[in-house]
C-alpha cells in the first residue's frame, strides 16, 4: 500500500462522517501538499477493490468512502444527508433465504431526517 493509500485509510478509518473523494482530497492536502486529486480517486479505487474501505453510492449524491466495520445506513430522500444506523445483523437470514452464503451486504433505509420534517 503507498504512503497516500495508508493515510487515506487512516483517515476513514477514524472519522464516522462519510466524505467524498474532494473532501479526502482536501483534507489530505493539509498534510500533504502535492498530493494530487487523481492519487486519492486511484488509492480509494485500489482500498474499495481490497475490501479495506467500502464506497457508498446514492443516486444524486457524490459517492461516499466509508469503513468496513458492520453498520447500515439511513438517506434522507430530501437532503441526501447519509447516517449511521446499526440493525440487527441480517446475514444469517439472507443467507437461510438464498441457500447459500454472502459475503456482505449495503443496507440503505431512505427517510426525511428531522432537519427536512421540520422544514430547514
Amino acid at each position: 500500500m503507498t504512503r497516500y493509500g495508508k493515510l487515506i485509510l487512516e483517515m476513514i478509518e477514524g472519522s464516522r462522517e462519510h466524505m467524498t473523494a474532494e473532501q479526502i482530497f482536501m483534507q489530505l492536502k493539509k498534510r500533504e501538499p502535492k498530493v494530487v486529486l487523481a492519487t486519492v480517486y486511484n488509492n480509494l479505487n485500489l482500498l474499495c477493490r481490497e475490501e479495506r474501505i467500502r464506497r457508498i453510492s446514492v443516486e444524486g449524491v457524490s459517492d461516499c468512502y466509508d469503513r468496513v466495520e458492520k453498520h447500515d445506513h439511513l438517506v434522507c430522500r430530501k437532503c441526501g444527508r447519509l447516517s449511521d444506523i446499526c440493525f440487527a445483523d441480517l446475514t444469517k437470514s439472507l443467507e437461510e433465504q438464498l441457500g447459500e452464503g454472502i459475503s456482505s451486504y449495503d443496507l440503505k433505509v431512505f427517510y426525511v431526517c428531522p432537519d427536512c420534517r421540520r422544514g430547514g
